[in-house]
């Protein structure tokens, strides 16, 4: 099928341009804080311990956040896909709007970040990652999307009936790998973040949720590289590997570890206050 007539610029004004890539990375940013402000403020999820940040904390890290995934994603962008730009063309690595963005790089930067709003305000960075990372799906799911109406990062050739033909990717249908990583990386990811949020309350278990996400991403991105076109620029790995999947294996195995080590931790004492107990006791049934 041909690819929708999408426009990536949303609205042109004066000489200025708004682009659904630039709304994605807003959208997600803002509704993921909102997200996380909802999780610090439902006291039934810290029944061992308290939020590992108060909300007006939050509304601070959101800054250190955001130019963590700028400034990691674009310099990860350059170390892992373009470092030939380091030598040819360093003021190129400035100029963000020229697109180029690593969602590794920008992982890295995100944890950068945790860790030393943690230590400059004396919170526990691995309790403080759980709530960035119970939130950070619905980034995902945005930039995913935004990627698919620039019409880039594309799938491999298919025959499959949902093939698309992307411009610039030659005759042939390929898969729309955007809207796989929208609907694993985003949708399917935050269902199982918030399963460990709501339903098991793994908040009070230090960095399982954090583990989670890391390991969850790193399994889905390595499947996922299996339809995605590499970049054509990057150079031919053996045994059919991709950066992408390099770089999402140590993910797989960091995450584990953070979730056996949190869920075989013992957990604190039952911190809920007795008046709460209590009315919880007389709303179970007979």
């Amino acid at each position: 099928m041909p690819f929708p007539d999408f426009d990536p610029v949303l609205i042109h004004i004066g000489p200025f341009a708004i682009r659904w890539y630039a709304l994605a990375y807003v959208a997600g940013i803002l509704l993921g804080w909102r997200y996380a402000v909802t999780i610090l403020r439902k006291t039934s999820l810290w029944t061992r311990q308290p939020p590992p940040v108060t909300t007006l904390q939050l509304d601070d890290l959101i800054l250190w956040i955001t130019l963590g995934v700028i400034v990691g994603g674009r310099i990860g962008h350059t170390l892992f896909y373009t470092p030939e730009l380091i030598w040819r063309d360093p003021v190129e690595i400035l100029k963000v709007w020229h697109g180029g963005m690593s969602f590794h790089g920008g992982a890295l930067g995100v944890l950068l970040a945790i860790i030393l709003f943690a230590w400059r305000n004396k919170l526990d960075a691995l309790r403080l990652g759980d709530v960035v990372a119970a939130a950070t799906p619905i980034g995902l799911f945005f930039g995913r999307i935004a990627n698919f109406i620039n019409g880039e990062l594309w799938g491999r050739p298919t025959a499959v009936p949902w093939g698309i033909v992307f411009p610039g990717a030659g005759p042939l249908p390929r898969h729309p790998s955007q809207l796989y990583e929208a609907a694993l990386e985003g949708l399917a990811l935050f269902a199982l973040l918030s399963w460990a949020v709501w339903a098991r309350r793994w908040t009070n278990r230090r960095g399982v949720i954090m583990g989670l996400f890391i390991a969850g991403y790193g399994v889905v991105r390595i499947s996922l590289e299996n339809v995605r076109e590499p970049d054509a620029y990057m150079p031919h790995f053996p045994l059919g590997l991709t950066m992408g999947m390099m770089l999402s294996a140590p993910m797989v195995i960091a995450g584990a570890l953070l979730v056996w080590r949190g869920l075989n931790a013992p957990l604190p004492a039952d911190a809920t206050p007795p008046s709460v107990k209590s009315a919880r006791k007389a709303d179970e049934p007979a």
